[in-house]
């Protein structure tokens, strides 16, 4: 996050406070575009139509905006709902995070902690032919903070690219 003057620390806590929400609204008007979008392609035949969506969403799989992109809830993997077709199936996305390995379930690692911030999601004419999802993790990644100039000078990512093959 940054604020006024390209900082990346508030002046107080009331700042951090309205930056923050600030940066939430921004998020999830981005969310919205990038589903709408999803929607015009899906065009309410994800049955049939093979739509993928995917990218550095910089939100967890549960977060609000991530969730946004998935469209009506109740099908998501990894629940009862996931094999019974559905009225919402016809515009539903599919966040494969839930497939990749739990040890390996990660994209990056902020302040130490271990997130999954990039997404695939795909529509059901693609989600019964994944054939794998993982995050490709060659080498530790760094932990980064909220200060981006700190790797100003890295030769290498701080993102583990998540991959999945699908078979057409």
């Amino acid at each position: 996050m940054t604020y006024p003057d390209g900082r990346f620390s508030p002046h107080d806590e009331g700042e951090r406070a309205r930056y923050s929400a600030y940066a939430l609204y921004r998020r999830a008007a981005e969310a919205v575009t990038v589903r709408g979008m999803a929607d015009q392609h899906v065009d309410g035949d994800g049955q049939d139509r093979a739509v993928v969506v995917l990218g550095d969403l910089n939100d967890e799989p549960q977060a609000a905006s991530t969730q946004i992109l998935l469209g009506p809830p109740g099908s998501e993997l990894g629940t009862a709902g996931a094999d019974r077709p559905d009225k919402g199936d016809a515009f539903r996305l599919w966040n494969l995070a839930s497939l990749i390995p739990e040890d390996r379930r990660y994209s990056r690692v902020y302040r130490g902690r271990k997130e999954l911030i990039d997404h695939i999601l795909v529509s059901h004419a693609l989600h019964d032919r994944v054939q794998e999802v993982r995050s490709v993790i060659e080498h530790p990644l760094p932990s980064v903070t909220d200060n981006p100039g700190e790797r100003r000078d890295a030769v290498d990512s701080d993102h583990a690219p998540v991959l999945a093959r699908i078979d057409l």
